[in-house]
């Protein structure tokens, strides 16, 4: 079965990651196995100078890989940017749901954060797969508005969704 893809978006300042952050811990609690994916245009160094694996890229290394007993992490040069299906497909093995965060243009279901003092439209309608929306204020739309602190109900409304159908 192919993982579900979930993308938290909005515009800069809405409070994605506190509430992708929260929506973590909230399904952690209730036993799932969850994976996030993070969009950055702008490119980013997860290494630092001067450490093994940053000098083997710097070198010209096409792909790093640094291994532990607990954590995994691979740094690869790639051609393009890769769409959240490859993404998935390649590299996410045994989560039961992925979140992703900054992925603003994909056709996967949507919780759009919305904060009322940056006074913005919303991004998405129904129509672009638009699941939920959580907010600082209650809006009128065609799907359901939650409170952005609320996490809890919105990892309730994941998980009604898409994740307890996958475990029966």
């Amino acid at each position: 079965m192919t993982t579900q893809i979930i993308s938290i978006v909005g515009k800069s300042g809405t409070g994605k990651t506190t509430l992708l952050e929260k929506l973590i811990t909230e399904l952690v609690k209730k036993g799932y196995r969850v994976a996030t994916i993070k969009h950055n245009l702008h490119g980013f160094e997860i290494d630092h100078e001067g450490k093994d694996s940053y000098r083997h890229k710097k070198a010209g290394a096409f792909m790093t890989i640094v291994s532990s007993p607990h954590q995994f992490a691979l740094i690869q040069d790639v051609d393009h940017d890769h769409t959240l299906e490859e993404i998935r497909d390649s590299y996410v093995k045994g989560a039961d749901i992925i979140l992703t965060e900054g992925f603003k243009v994909n056709s996967f279901p949507k919780i759009e954060i919305h904060r009322s003092a940056l006074q913005r439209p919303l991004l998405y309608q129904k129509e672009d797969n638009l699941l939920a929306v959580a907010s600082d204020e209650k809006l009128n739309t065609d799907v359901p508005c939650i409170n952005i602190n609320d996490a809890k109900s919105i990892a309730g409304l994941i998980e009604n969704k898409f994740l307890k159908k996958s475990r029966l």
